[in-house]
């Protein structure tokens, strides 16, 4: 049985999200809403599955995910959301990024392509409004990108 290109990328950010020391940090809590997010380089996903979804495969590109789940582990559910994101480089330079929003199934998640140059790091601010939500919930997180 093939496996679709959308389960390969989530099957991927899935398990690079369990390789990294902390998942804590690559997740924000408000509520029963628990908002994921993470950036890993663009050239780390196939052709195939860069291709399928627009995504620019380059040294110079990263890739931003975000997921926004309701309830317990093991019993939540996934919510949309408004997404706002901007990342900022070390240097104070800021860009609005486009998050646009992707289904499969049961499956919701947010993808966005940030520039990168060379070691760069990135800090990436996001506001996620739930669903039926009156306020956003707010998250930043960091991540260094290396030349490749």
């Amino acid at each position: 049985m093939r496996r679709s290109p959308v389960t390969t990328i989530l099957c991927f950010l899935f398990a690079l999200a369990l390789a990294l020391p902390a998942l804590a940090d690559n997740s924000t809590r408000a509520g029963d809403i628990v908002v994921h997010h993470n950036a890993v380089p663009t050239t780390s996903l196939t052709p195939d599955v860069a291709r399928q979804y627009g995504i620019t495969r380059s040294a110079n590109r990263a890739l931003v995910n975000i997921s926004v789940r309701q309830g317990e582990p093991g019993a939540d559910r996934a919510v949309q959301a408004a997404v706002k994101l901007s990342a900022t480089n070390l240097s104070g330079q800021r860009l609005e990024l486009r998050a646009r929003e992707v289904r499969e199934g049961d499956a919701v998640y947010y993808l966005a392509e940030a520039r990168v140059t060379g070691n760069d790091t990135l800090v990436f601010e996001l506001e996620v409004t739930p669903e039926g939500a009156t306020a956003p919930i707010k998250a930043s997180f960091r991540q260094e990108f290396f030349a490749q």
